[in-house]
């Protein structure tokens, strides 16, 4: 099997002045990936450490870069899945903590859990050996000045507008053996309630991965993906409607939209290594790497290609 590494940045409004760093950052974070699957490694190890470049990445809204609840903290959560034998692991409101995908992997791999969540979660990280950063050290100046913009709108009771992406990110990857995983994190929405917990953390709806069907790893409005179960969704829509992985992909995304009228993106790999992208939003980063060509794109329509060595 050809490897292949596919991941998202977040998709939603992505202002002009974020798309540079989304380009450089998942194209970043392709290449940490595929480096492990060109070197025979998982594709798990891969899209924990593509997810990893994207979580030190103030560009995205993920670990260090992660928007901000109303008390001005950085809550996260994240989700891991392997395709072989459904293993799975999450966490949900942990702070603190650089890389919550590196959590989640070892939920999944040293507890009988798929799900921790909170102080639970970060007493576990504790317990694993995992440093906990000093408090507000994941607050980037972007995140401090959206949250700043959104507390003035709700105070002179003025509309509130959307300040960027609210996205997650998220890796899928299939290696050469023919395994599938996928990853997500992110850092929720904007103003969100303190304590809040996102489609991310939950198997099914932000994550998902069967090495008999595919993987999929999903971003946009949370509320909606969790009541959609959009990851399973594209998955099912894969067995049983014998969808290729764009069609699932994007078919299923318009129905949830329709639906639910809120916008959501998707990224997709079928065991034979189809490649799904889609989105409803106004834009969603993606790039990904199948051996010497970098893909990568934001707008819609958008396909650029580009020869690596």
């Amino acid at each position: 099997m050809e490897p292949i590494i596919l991941v998202h940045g977040g998709a939603g409004n992505i202002v002009s002045s974020r798309i540079p760093l989304k380009f450089d950052g998942t194209q970043r974070s392709v290449e940490a990936g595929y480096k492990i699957l060109q070197n025979g490694g998982s594709a798990l190890d891969a899209v924990e450490a593509a997810v990893r470049v994207m979580e030190d990445d103030e560009g995205f809204n993920a670990g260090y870069g992660s928007v901000l609840n109303l008390d001005g903290e950085v809550e996260m959560d994240a989700s891991v899945m392997v395709g072989a034998d459904l293993s799975a692991g999450a966490v949900t409101v942990v702070k603190d903590i650089a890389h919550p995908i590196s959590l989640a992997r070892l939920v999944m791999e040293r507890t009988p859990h798929v799900l921790l969540a909170g102080d639970g979660a970060n007493r576990f990280a504790k317990e694993q050996g995992i440093v906990r950063l000093a408090e507000g050290s994941l607050v980037s100046p972007y995140a401090r000045l959206t949250l700043e913009e959104f507390k003035k709108q709700q105070s002179t009771g003025t509309e509130i507008k959307n300040p960027g992406e609210v996205g997650t990110v998220g890796a899928v990857a299939i290696d050469k053996n023919g395994k599938l995983a996928a990853a997500t994190s992110t850092g929720g929405y904007f103003g969100k309630m303190v304590g809040r917990s996102s489609d991310t953390s939950l198997i099914g709806c932000g994550t998902y991965a069967d090495d008999n069907i595919g993987a999929v790893s999903t971003t946009g409005h949370g509320e909606s993906i969790a009541k959609y179960c959009l990851a399973h969704a594209i998955i099912k829509a894969m067995e049983y409607g014998h969808k290729s992985a764009s069609d699932a992909t994007n078919e299923t995304l318009n129905q949830m939209t329709l639906k639910l009228k809120h916008t959501a993106g998707a990224i997709t790999l079928s065991k034979t290594g189809e490649v799904g992208i889609g989105f409803t939003s106004e834009g969603m980063s993606w790039a990904y790497r199948k051996k010497s060509e970098l893909h990568y794109g934001i707008e819609k329509g958008q396909h650029e290609i580009k020869q690596v060595l």
